[in-house]
């Protein structure tokens, strides 16, 4: 038999375990505000931009030969490639006296561009902004001087290099959007916990319970009395005999 829910099945869920769900929710926005603020490690970006162009010899020429940009763009692929690897990297370390391996340095750099673009973005993230900035310009100038000799070209020119803020911002982390994930994160996990307990719990408590699990119609209830029931209801017994027998004697009086 498929079992249904409806949404007011839903929102009583939520409602049961609504303190369970919002603790989680603040405790997961808690770890992530503590994460990014006092644990994770602030890590800057910096930029340089290269673009490959027209070698000398086709400057020369008047008309701008079409084959020629076309021909420039598709070496980008390969242009993001080489400047990642480690003849390029190993000359950038080498010349900064960076104590990290090649692989380790290109972790760090990014390198990207626009689809039919013939300029390429080298980007540097290190949590030394200085550092980040000194290692952009090093391997664009590193690979435009290197590019010559591995590829037998020179249409490599520096766009712009990359300059050190006089307050850089960190790029990573992001508290507000850790924050917002933590939050949203809670929010899942609660209501799937909620949810999960629900489906767990066979207790029964109400009539409805028990015609909705055991699929029987309910035709009466027994209560439970209790010995304090007992007592009130002597109580209340003896008041209302001591009512009636005083209501009688003030009727005695009157005749």
């Amino acid at each position: 038999m498929e079992e249904t829910i409806s949404l007011q099945e839903i929102f009583g869920v939520i409602k049961k375990r609504l303190v369970m769900i919002i603790s989680i929710t603040v405790g997961a926005a808690l770890i992530a505000a503590v994460l990014s603020f006092f644990v994770l490690t602030p890590v800057y970006e910096s930029s340089s931009q290269f673009i490959v162009n027209q070698s000398e010899q086709d400057e020369e020429s008047l008309d701008i030969d079409k084959s020629q940009i076309e021909t420039n763009v598709d070496l980008i692929s390969t242009y993001n490639v080489v400047i990642k690897s480690k003849a390029i990297l190993s000359e950038v370390i080498d010349g900064l006296n960076l104590t990290m391996s090649p692989g380790e340095l290109s972790d760090k750099i990014e390198v990207s561009s626009e689809e039919d673009s013939q300029v390429v973005n080298v980007s540097v993230k290190d949590p030394d902004p200085q550092q980040a900035t000194t290692i952009a310009n090093t391997t664009v100038e590193v690979f435009q001087s290197e590019i010559v000799d591995i590829m037998n070209v020179d249409n490599v020119s520096v766009l712009s290099e990359a300059e050190l803020e006089a307050n850089p911002s960190p790029v990573e982390p992001r508290p507000t959007l850790n924050i917002a994930i933590a939050v949203v994160l809670g929010v899942m996990i609660g209501v799937g916990i909620a949810f999960l307990l629900e489906y767990f719990d066979t207790t029964i408590r109400t009539e409805e319970d028990i015609e909705e699990k055991l699929g029987i119609t309910m035709i009466g209830t027994v209560s439970t009395v209790t010995t304090e029931d007992i007592q009130s209801g002597q109580r209340a017994k003896l008041s209302e005999s001591t009512a009636l027998n005083e209501g009688r004697r003030q009727h005695a009086k009157t005749r």
